[in-house]
């Protein structure tokens, strides 16, 4: 008798009410991986600068806020910290949810050949993104604890919690970016809106600014941003000072949690019809 075992494969698409087919993502975990050194490769090929805009752009961004907000505006930082520092921490955890959001939205239109002639869960596309993004934030945080000494600014415990902060950043990115990446699928309007909303929600978010200089009559409309709270708590990690408001943080991680939930659900009711109108 044959002794050998065939091993059948069953392909099947994602439930209505299923978030992600882990297994499968698992399955194909090694072109999950492909996809993210690509991105990381291509992502500076042919560029003058090279990995050192990784450094340039929050450097920039923080010194311009810096200026506006501290010399022009006479806003202070939280402890008597170095303001350009406190605008760096704000800009380390909005880059890689930005870039996260930004690189995932267009990841479907940008990969359409794999798309629709190549069968693998759709989602690692998206998924992949966040690869470049942290290899963006491990350099960016280096040069950033490196400038910690610089100011006479030392490390405490909480930097231990960073990488908290971090994932529940991906997790928000990632939600939208699922979902915004079907949506462009089928409205190529998508890709010139998300730009405009991003920008809003720049401003809306406490990068160069605490939620204690915010007005009192105000501060609920920056605290209903979930980004807040994760922002806050990432400043507090990076530079030990200021307080962790509980409820903030909590409200952020769970609306972190359920943004993602519900764009990978709207990801899988979509994910059928790409390979038809992409």
């Amino acid at each position: 008798m044959d002794s050998k075992q065939e091993t059948i494969t069953v392909i099947r698409p994602i439930t209505r009410w299923e978030v992600l087919n882990i297994r499968q993502i698992f399955a194909f975990k090694d072109l999950l991986k492909a996809f993210g050194l690509r991105d990381i490769k291509l992502r500076y090929r042919q560029t003058a600068l090279g990995v050192a805009w990784v450094l340039l752009q929050p450097i920039i961004a923080a010194g311009v806020m810096s200026f506006v907000f501290n010399r022009v505006a006479g806003l202070k930082a939280p402890g008597n910290l170095p303001y350009f520092l406190f605008c760096f921490a704000g800009m380390l955890g909005w880059n890689v949810f930005n870039s996260t959001l930004t690189k995932a939205a267009g990841s479907l239109i940008l990969n359409t050949a794999l798309v629709s002639k190549v069968y693998f869960p759709k989602a690692l596309v998206p998924l992949s993104s966040m690869f470049a993004s942290l290899v963006d934030l491990a350099v960016a945080t280096g040069f950033f604890l490196l400038l910690l000494p610089f100011y006479g600014v030392g490390l405490t415990w909480q930097i231990l919690l960073t990488p908290v902060w971090v994932f529940f950043l991906l997790l928000a990115s990632l939600g939208i970016g699922l979902y915004s990446s079907a949506l462009m699928v089928s409205y190529r309007d998508v890709q010139y809106i998300l730009p405009v909303v991003t920008n809003l929600l720049y401003f809306a978010t406490p990068i160069a600014f605490s939620l204690e200089a915010v007005p009192s009559s105000l501060r609920w409309f920056v605290s209903i941003n979930p980004l807040t709270g994760l922002l806050e708590g990432m400043r507090w990690s990076l530079l030990g000072t200021g307080t962790l408001e509980v409820g903030s943080t909590i409200y952020s991680m769970i609306a972190a949690v359920l943004v993602f939930v519900a764009g990978s659900l709207l990801f899988g009711r979509s994910e059928r019809r790409f390979a038809d109108v992409i």
